[in-house]
């Protein structure tokens, strides 16, 4: 990851809410002009999909709005990425727990941030309010709330991003 800018979403298992939270960003980013800057991919707290492609419920969703998700592949967070990412964007309240945990020093802890901390409805809410459940259980109406909920937030991370590349500068 090259860019600039790097931003890493987490969910348990990576194959539904952070590789479609991942996804739509990579595709606002692109549509931001900030594809050269910018990076964005994912990660599960959990190494029980490891190796695995996304939710086929998912991929229906993301293939719905002209997203392409077959090259995605499912991994665990690893240690280092504190270091090599300048946010990251737990989905739900676990997520966010585990990586404060996981977090090495402040520096880590800070980076870590709920995805929906950036959605304007949900300003001043607290990190509990603001999880995102998993659709993993449900059918295609949950991937369809996850999308409801993940998508409102996207302006502001691409305006986080943006502020943070001319504060760089």
């Amino acid at each position: 990851m090259a860019a600039a800018y790097r931003i890493m979403t987490v969910c348990t298992g990576n194959i539904c809410r952070s590789p479609m939270a991942a996804l739509m960003l990579t595709e606002a980013v692109r549509e931001a002009g900030l594809d050269a800057e910018v990076a964005v991919d994912s990660s599960a707290t959990s190494h029980w999909e490891i190796g695995n492609p996304i939710d086929k419920r998912a991929a229906a969703k993301l293939r719905r709005h002209d997203i392409d998700s077959s090259s995605h592949t499912a991994r665990q967070f690893e240690l280092a990425w504190f270091s090599e990412r300048d946010l990251i964007l737990a989905l739900d309240v676990d997520h966010y727990e585990h990586l404060l945990g996981l977090a090495p020093d402040e520096t880590s802890r800070s980076k870590v941030r709920m995805l929906r901390e950036f959605d304007p409805a949900a300003a001043g809410k607290p990190a509990r309010e603001l999880g995102i459940y998993d659709p993993w259980f449900g059918d295609e109406d949950d991937f369809d709330a996850t999308w409801d909920l993940i998508l409102p937030a996207i302006p502001g991370i691409i305006d986080h991003a943006r502020k943070a590349l001319r504060a760089s500068r």
